[in-house]
């Protein structure tokens, strides 16, 4: 699997380093200061991965859609605007998008879900994130991922944190963000019911748990057709 990484920061650096550790993957340029200057100047591959920012969003499409290139799309703070042009091109190619490629955070998504359709509206739901001090958006995409699969049959309004004297809580899903150290990142889902809790918590010891979950998404993108792909479709292909 010959692959394109876009974006040379901590990520691309850990993919190319497993990626060398494997007789089956091949990193054949790595997108950004330093080394391959840009994205039209990296060569054809089997799969594009974007750990990058959102300036390279638009060129990175184009040349997949022209080279019937699979993308791994991991890149925060896209907007709306961004968010449009993917689901556009994933019309004519293959596109795993997630804010979050742990396996294990994929699995608390899903089971997030699972509980807030079963514990139904008398739980009220709270989900706090933790990353270290050099995050530069908040919340975290990964928090607003947990948010919705919360808000699943809810619709309920979204708070992101409270101040000053915004009175009793009404029917909403508090957002939290914590920021500090080197934490690679912490997220927690609270339910709170009458006289009783539940909560699930995911914790990242290491940004290498997101570059293994990244390659298995795009082990699944190239043999993939045509659409837009979370990474619950990625473990979960049965539905």
């Amino acid at each position: 699997m010959k692959i394109v990484v876009v974006g040379n920061g901590k990520m691309g650096q850990m993919i190319r380093r497993l990626c060398g550790e494997r007789p089956d993957a091949d990193v054949v340029a790595l997108v950004g200061p330093g080394d391959t200057p840009s994205v039209e100047a990296a060569p054809r591959a089997d799969v594009m991965m974007d750990f990058s920012y959102p300036g390279n969003l638009r060129p990175m499409l184009e040349k997949a859609i022209r080279e019937n290139t699979p993308l791994v799309i991991g890149t925060t703070g896209l907007g709306e605007e961004g968010d449009a042009l993917i689901r556009e091109a994933a019309g004519k190619i293959p596109i795993v998008y997630a804010s979050n490629y742990s396996t294990g955070v994929t699995v608390l998504a899903r089971l997030t879900r699972l509980a807030s359709q079963a514990l139904g509206e008398e739980f009220d739901i709270e989900i706090v994130e933790t990353h270290h001090r050099m995050k530069e958006d908040a919340p975290s995409g990964t928090a607003k991922t947990l948010a919705q699969c919360a808000n699943t049959g809810r619709g309920v309004p979204y708070v992101y944190g409270r101040e000053g004297r915004p009175g009793k809580r009404g029917n909403e899903i508090g957002v939290h963000a914590l920021r500090g150290g080197t934490v690679a990142g912490e997220h927690r889902v609270i339910f709170y019911g009458n006289m009783e809790e539940i909560e699930l918590r995911h914790r990242a010891d290491s940004r290498e748990i997101f570059a293994r979950g990244a390659l298995r998404a795009a082990e699944f993108a190239v043999g993939a057709r045509p659409g837009l792909y979370s990474m619950e479709d990625v473990l979960f292909p049965e539905g």
